[in-house]
């Protein structure tokens, strides 16, 4: 069995948990909302906005705070990036930890499967749940493209920086999964990790220091400019090396399941 076996396999479970839908319909219901409070907003605001030239537009008032509210200042504290917070570990506790409290992990290892391809398929399942979820909240800013003028390269940096952020997550969930030993356990220690990789430089700001390893580590220092449009190598290799670390662990955790039979 390969990667993509596994990946079409557990993408059948997860359309067919209720669990899955419920949070699609509950965040998109709460996106929808928070998407015509930013657009009534922009329109009373039309007056003002005209007198001003190089005055923010759609993407920077309605877009791009859909996507992150906290790092962009928007009227509600949830957007996307905020929601995928505590939805990407109620998603991913289930896809390795469930298999072991379940016993059925060396059901996999009896088939033959490597660790890397479970961890793999398991991963890309939950991040193609992701993108859709990514896409349909997109569609909100985009059915008003006909009648205004977006900034798409804003708009496509901003996507980017969508895209890697739920990617991190996605990988942190599947660690967290991978070395706990029950579903509810992996969903309580993705949250308080992945908060902490938000908030672990608020500190540091307080004290005045912005350009230290602290600030570093913090996932909003990397984030944020790609949704102000400004698309950096350095801070896309920080996902990647993210992604990349928290992967490997989780197989590395699957592999020493594995030799312990």
């Amino acid at each position: 069995m390969t990667a993509f076996a596994v990946m079409r396999l557990e993408l059948r479970r997860l359309f067919v948990r209720p669990l899955a839908w419920v949070l699609a319909a509950l965040t998109l219901a709460e996106l929808a909302f928070y998407f015509m409070l930013l657009l009534n907003n922009f329109l009373h605001l039309q007056v003002q906005l005209a007198a001003r030239p190089s005055g923010p537009g759609l993407t920077d008032m309605v877009s791009v705070p859909l996507l992150s509210s906290f790092l962009t200042g928007g009227l509600l504290p949830f957007g996307l990036t905020e929601l995928a917070l505590f939805v990407v570990p109620l998603l991913s506790m289930s896809m390795l930890a469930g298999e072991r409290s379940n016993g059925t992990l060396p059901l996999f290892f009896g088939a033959g499967v490597p660790p890397a391809s479970i961890v793999l398929g398991k991963y890309l399942a939950l991040l193609a749940w992701l993108v859709l979820w990514l896409i349909l909240t997109l569609a909100m800013p985009l059915s008003l493209a006909h009648s205004t003028h977006p900034d798409w390269g804003k708009l496509a940096s901003a996507t980017l920086g969508m895209l890697l952020a739920l990617a991190a997550l996605a990988a942190l969930g599947m660690a967290c999964s991978a070395f706990a030993s029950h579903p509810a356990i992996a969903a309580s220690a993705a949250l308080v990790i992945t908060v902490a990789f938000w908030v672990v430089n608020l500190a540091a700001q307080k004290a005045g220091i912005n350009n230290g390893v602290i600030n570093w580590l913090a996932m909003p220092t990397h984030l944020e400019p790609l949704l102000r449009g400004l698309v950096s190598t350095s801070d896309v290799l920080w996902f990647v090396l993210l992604i990349a670390l928290t992967l490997a662990l989780a197989t590395r955790r699957l592999s020493s399941d594995r030799e312990r039979g």
